[in-house]
């Protein structure tokens, strides 16, 4: 098992792709995200399934907390997630006390990353060109989906 702490976060990222690509092959938005426990271990994985289960709450960090079910303390684990956490995501990160996040990319949505840094969550911005292509492709094609879901 890979720990979580020392893994190399593009290892840890290919986790969150995998899970943005399958919601893109059903139609959704291309988020994917996934929380692992300081050992290393996927704890829950999810993607924005927003437009699947017509929930406008089914975001990707959301998706991938609730498959983890409960956990006692969140201090040590890790949320990875293909784009910048929107302010939804980000208090559920800072509420339940996540102690690290992995960011694939936030050139095409800055969310509340900065935020979550300064109140002292660890957060590494990968600037990854794999997602950034993956999240301009779909913006480009389906723009009425996508300010539909960044509330615009």
């Amino acid at each position: 098992m890979t720990d979580a702490a020392t893994a190399e976060p593009a290892t840890l990222l290919a986790v969150a792709v995998e899970e943005a690509r399958a919601g893109l092959a059903e139609g959704g938005i291309p988020i994917g995200a996934a929380l692992f426990g300081p050992d290393g271990e996927v704890l829950g994985r999810g993607n924005n399934r927003r437009v699947q289960d017509g929930d406008p709450s089914a975001h990707g960090e959301t998706s991938a907390f609730r498959a983890a079910g409960r956990i006692r303390g969140y201090g040590r684990t890790t949320m990875v997630t293909t784009l910048s956490p929107c302010w939804y995501c980000s208090g559920l990160i800072r509420q339940f006390g996540i102690g690290h996040v992995v960011i694939g990319e936030a050139r095409t949505f800055q969310g509340g990353h900065t935020w979550l840094a300064d109140l002292g969550v660890r957060v590494t911005l990968l600037d990854d060109p794999g997602c950034v292509a993956l999240m301009r492709d779909f913006i480009a094609r389906r723009p009425d989906v996508w300010f539909e879901d960044i509330g615009e």
